[in-house]
């Protein structure tokens, strides 16, 4: 299913390796203009795969449906293959003149990035660990230093070893307390089932312990003798399990901690901040529920709180006999609470932070005589450090959009705490605050090779009026020299607009090669997401959904109204759920864009939602809706892209997809682009890339990445008629 999590590139024995160093959602993204497919059927054109129809009756909740484009979804069925390869053919015939300026702007993308990049060390332990890059290495190293950053280095782990032999790496690390052995959790085929393996660090030595077929990560008891993971069921992907292996042992001897059988929800296992438990966290999108057990000898599992309707909230342990628990019950923007263990329920919950209207509780960190709590107002993040005689101290930024989230602090004893930020137009830089002498220091910003002068680069924050007087935070960036606001600029529109999921204003190198050729950039923050707390995602979801494509369809529409792009002239791009979004303006307001990306798209909603079988669709019900409920079904089928294509003029697309995809399976956008190409009236260009050898987020290494952004650009500019 089409949920995405962005995380922090940054070293650390907790926290994932992006291998789509600091982008957006974007894979390929591949556009050509109708004037240039003109020109391209003059000189004979390659003629697109037309897939052959098949009659299937889809017996759904509400009736038989007609869908002849079913057959894709057998993955074993040659003529599958056959087909996807002929879609990726067709792609590389009409790409074939463009590739010196995709190599062009390669090569742009390349001398943007530092090459031996590495990250910012930290301390834990006696250790200092931190992540580097090696010159024309896809992967990152994790390495490490004891005493000081004069010792001698110590590689745990090389992911292009690891990678060696492989077209896909996924992979980070998970230390030990005591330092002694790094578990490598590793996917090699991009569909989301992990295996883990250990590294005896002193020795240098691989153990015999193999663990396959997991997912989202693993934790280490504090004896140092055991790993506690999750287990995917092998259909659904649904994590069911949290399971204990002892160091040594075979996995098939593993020990289940706690089953959970309610196919709406996904278990999700965390250590506290104290160290001292383990939590698991069984969640769907509107609501969940916390058990905990000891982290030295976990056994069995104890409810905080029963789950119940609308109820989301997460636990954490500090020291002592309490728990803080984060919650949005009586509060849709959350509040903070404490609790004593022996008594957690929820009416025994005291405020820490009461709950207030204007202001999103994002996250809270704590430390041992103060606790940082980020905060967002109109979308725009704060961080404010509390202390124990409740005196606020704000850590202010002066950008009028950008990003702003709390570093990896592993310390809980430190008085210097980390954050990171970052805007449309200021690179990704790593502070470090201390909170006795409110000191502010940058560690490291992200350097750019061949030069980056920001002071020629705009960036505005725009309320944009939707069509029911909501006001819509939109960001935009552009280069002062070749912008000129007459409606005479190309422009590109990403949204996202669902889970909750905050689109954030952060730097992505890669749109310099846009803006400096005169493009306006604009990041939408529309509903279903939470950039306005939470009542803006509950705006954007289920039977309110619709309001998700207005939003976008009506920023889209200012950019065109007041000047800043022209007619014809704008892309709109999204992935996943995106990708949903972008299917959705397609059918509703074609007229509005150029061209249209989607990436990885969850098109096909109604068959999706109705087959339980497919990965991860019993708990995203509450997201979009289910279609055994005949109201729901009615209003996801009035949306949904793959229903709703039409016989009309549609713009330039291209379409996106892995197939080793586990979140949207490449069969959606399949059915999608055939069904659009038997059915669509113009002859603007519809191309579908797949990937063979990929999942959910696309190549995994930086330079494969950088490939097929420079691929995406070209295309771009191509359609404008730009060579160069």
């Amino acid at each position: 299913m089409p949920f995405v999590t962005w995380l922090a590139n940054v070293m650390s024995p907790n926290l994932y390796i992006s291998t789509m160093k600091k982008q957006k959602f974007i894979l390929s993204m591949l556009f050509l203009a109708g004037s240039a497919a003109a020109a391209l059927a003059q000189t004979q054109a390659p003629v697109a795969p037309v897939a052959e129809k098949i009659p299937y009756e889809i017996k759904g909740s509400q009736g038989p449906r007609q869908d002849p484009y079913y057959w894709m979804k057998e993955r074993e069925n040659p003529k599958v293959m056959e087909h996807l390869k002929a879609e990726n053919a067709y792609l590389g015939a009409i790409m074939e003149p463009t590739k010196a300026l995709q190599e062009q702007i390669f090569k742009e993308l390349v001398g943007r990035i530092e090459e031996d990049e590495s990250s910012v060390p930290y301390k834990l332990g006696e250790y200092y660990y931190y992540s580097r890059y090696e010159k024309g290495g896809e992967y990152a190293i994790y390495c490490r230093k004891k005493g000081d950053l004069t010792a001698a280095e110590e590689i745990i782990v090389n992911g292009n070893d690891l990678a060696a032999g492989n077209e896909y790496l996924s992979f980070y690390i998970e230390m030990s307390h005591d330092h002694k052995m790094a578990a490598v959790i590793m996917d090699v085929a991009g569909r989301n089932f992990y295996t883990i393996k250990i590294k005896d660090l002193s020795t240098g030595e691989w153990l015999k312990d193999e663990i396959k077929d997991t997912r989202n990560g693993c934790i280490w008891t504090t004896d140092n003798k055991s790993l506690v993971y999750g287990v995917p069921d092998k259909e659904t992907l649904r994590v069911y399990q949290i399971k204990k292996h002892v160091i040594g042992d075979k996995a098939k001897n593993d020990v289940v901690l706690l089953q959970e059988d309610d196919q709406t929800l996904d278990l999700y296992a965390y250590e506290s901040r104290s160290k001292e438990y383990i939590f698991a966290f069984a969640s769907r999108t509107d609501a969940g529920i916390i058990k905990y057990t000891k982290a030295n000898q976990p056994d069995v599992f104890t409810t905080i709180e029963p789950m119940s309707t609308d109820h989301y909230y997460t636990v954490d342990h500090i020291k002592g006999d309490e728990f803080v628990v984060r919650t949005n019950y009586q509060a849709k923007n959350y509040r903070l609470c404490k609790t004593k263990i022996a008594a957690p329920a929820k009416e025994n919950w005291t405020d820490i932070i009461s709950a207030r209207d204007n202001v999103f509780l994002e996250t809270v960190e704590f430390f041992k005589d103060y606790f940082i709590a980020q905060e967002s107002t109109n979308g725009l993040t704060t961080l404010r450090v509390i202390s124990p005689n409740g005196q606020n101290d704000y850590i202010k930024f002066d950008e009028p959009a950008y990003y702003a989230t709390l570093g990896y602090n592993p310390d809980p004893n430190t008085n210097d705490i980390r954050f990171v930020y970052s805007s449309l137009i200021t690179p990704y830089s790593t502070y470090e605050y201390n909170v006795t002498t409110k000191a502010k220091k940058i560690l490291k910003q992200d350097i750019i090779p061949s030069g980056y002068d920001k002071s020629q680069y705009v960036t505005e924050r725009i309320m944009v009026t939707a069509r029911d007087g909501k006001k819509v935070p939109m960001t935009i960036a552009y280069k002062k020299d070749t912008f000129k606001k007459d409606g005479s600029a190309p422009g590109y529109i990403y949204g996202y607009g669902a889970y909750g999921y905050s689109n954030e204003d952060y730097f992505d190198s890669n749109i310099l090669s846009l803006m400096d050729r005169g493009f306006v950039y604009a990041n939408t923050h529309i509903r279903g997401g939470q950039e306005m707390g939470g009542s803006w995602y509950d705006e954007g979801k289920m039977m309110n959904k619709k309001n998700s494509f207005y939003d976008f369809i009506d920023c889209s529409k200012y950019l065109i109204q007041e000047g800043y792009v022209g007619k014809q002239k704008l892309f709109a791009n999204g992935g996943s759920a995106g990708g949903l979004l972008m299917g959705a303006v397609s059918n509703m307001a074609p007229e509005l864009y150029l061209g249209i990306i989607a990436d990885v798209p969850f098109v096909d909603v109604i068959t999706t939602m109705e087959d339980e079988t497919i990965p991860l669709t019993t708990f995203e019900w509450l997201e979009w809706g289910n279609p055994k409920n005949k109201a729901e079904y009615d209003y996801m089928m009035s949306y949904s892209p793959y229903d709703n294509v039409e016989a009309k003029n549609y713009p330039n697309m291209l379409v996106t997809t892995g197939f080793n995809d586990s979140q949207v399976q490449y069969f959606e956008p399949a059915k999608w682009v055939a069904k659009l190409r038997a059915t669509k009236t113009d002859n603007n260009l519809l191309l579908f890339k797949i990937n063979l050898d990929a999942g959910h987020g696309g190549q995994s290494g930086r330079y494969e990445s950088l490939n097929e952004t420079a691929f995406m650009y070209t295309f771009m500019l191509h359609c404008l008629g730009v060579t160069k």
